[in-house]
């Protein structure tokens, strides 16, 4: 999509907290006066849950810890204590915290009976710790998993109960910050696409004098879509070769090339309809992914597969770009969806795009829409793009926070 100028960025000033953590990224110390190294096996009782994954209910009263992301639930429970759970598959390494009764999977390690650790300093210093370090360790392709002697004979520092106390009133602190800050960048990031969407839902449903109605084909050169080099008797090849966009490469509203596939050149020469020029609108037409559309805007000799159609619009009649606002707006997202055909597979016809209604205003309206709706866009990227930005550097910052803890220089 074309893009507006804007004015360069300032990022804020970093708080306290960044500041920290910032400072302490690049330092390091020896272990302080008073500090033990202990292996994590002489800290707690380490042992496993005996349940089956398949043992637990959604709807059951005790928290069912397993090797998920989550924990689910469980009529019944096996613990009644203060416990950390780690996954020992599955999401390998994860830490999770509970007092009370609950259940546990055979393959989660249950760590409870706490001598000389506080528990909130050893989940701080797991958490931080065991995931990046077990990772390098645990066993398996298919299923990765741990074994208890990683855990037992896992090495931390561990200072006097009072310095354990002070760290963890610093650290919780700290990283309350922490999650603010994520949240108003987040919290700003979804306040912008909100608006984005809102005002995108409103050109197309609020129309102004002059606005007419047609169907699609009636403005197009071209509606088609590709097939497949399979069926063709064609294969995939290294670059150079011809460039293959499937849908998988159709974002909503660019054009992803991360791993570009490219087939053999004779597959122009057999599917020459859907060669694609620079300038023609692509649509998904199977599949979850119905609806995304961009233009493909390079000048590589490409084609397309049969999960892809391609229009090519008549310029004096339609926009591309402003084409593709339309079918990527909520109103005729919905559109699309309501007129799937759903065999094996989700997929619209040719057909149907032929016959699309397409609202629309004069070419020079058209191009207004489209510089308004880009100004629109560019803000809500620029956005995501601080987002993205500041949920590194405080991801950094809480590694360094750690580092800073558990180093004595905190």
């Amino acid at each position: 999509m074309s893009r507006p100028k804007t004015e360069p960025h300032r990022e804020p000033a970093l708080s306290k907290v960044e500041e920290r953590g910032s400072a302490g990224q690049h330092q390091g110390a020896a272990m302080k006066k008073g500090w033990q190294t202990r292996n994590l096996g002489e800290l707690c009782r380490i042992r496993t849950g005996k349940k089956d994954v398949n043992q637990g209910n959604p709807d059951g009263k005790f928290p069912f810890f397993t090797c998920a992301a989550e924990h689910t639930f469980s009529d019944s429970y096996s613990f009644d204590t203060e416990a950390l759970l780690i996954a020992g598959n599955g999401d390998v390494g994860k830490v999770s915290y509970c007092n009370g009764k609950f259940e546990a999977y055979q393959r989660t390690y249950v760590l409870s009976d706490f001598a000389e650790v506080l528990p909130r300093f050893l989940y701080l210093i797991l958490d931080g710790k065991l995931k990046e370090t077990v990772s390098k360790q645990k066993l398996g392709n298919t299923m990765p998993y741990i074994k208890v002697g990683m855990l037992t004979d896992f090495q931390l520092p561990v200072p006097p109960l009072a310095e354990q106390q002070r760290i963890v009133g610093v650290l919780d602190e700290a990283f309350a910050g922490l999650a603010t800050a994520k949240a108003n960048a987040e919290k700003n990031l979804q306040n912008a696409r909100a608006l984005f969407e809102s005002h995108l839902q409103s050109v197309f449903t609020q129309r102004g004098p002059g606005w007419v109605e047609k169907p699609l084909a009636e403005l197009c050169e071209r509606i088609t879509k590709g097939s497949s080099p399979k069926w063709q008797g064609i294969s995939y090849v290294d670059a150079p070769g011809i460039l293959f966009v499937t849908s998988e490469n159709v974002g909503e509203y660019d054009i992803l090339l991360e791993q570009p596939k490219y087939v053999e050149e004779k597959f122009n020469a057999k599917d020459k309809k859907s060669i694609l020029n620079n300038g023609d609108v692509l649509t998904n037409i199977v599949g979850a992914s119905i609806g995304r559309t961009a233009v493909f805007d390079r000048d590589d000799v490409a084609n397309i597969n049969q999960a892809v159609c391609l229009i090519r619009c008549e310029p004096h009649l339609l926009n591309n770009y402003y084409l593709t606002y339309l079918l990527n707006s909520p109103v005729f997202k919905q559109v699309l969806h309501d007129n799937e055909v759903n065999n094996a597979r989700a997929n619209l016809s040719l057909g149907f795009f032929s016959q699309l209604p397409v609202p629309m205003p004069p070419i020079p309206k058209q191009k207004e829409i489209v510089a308004k709706l880009d100004a629109f866009r560019e803000e809500t990227q620029r956005l995501a793009r601080l987002y993205e930005r500041k949920h590194a550097a405080l991801e950094a910052l809480k590694k360094s926070l750690l580092h800073q803890a558990f180093t004595g220089e905190l």
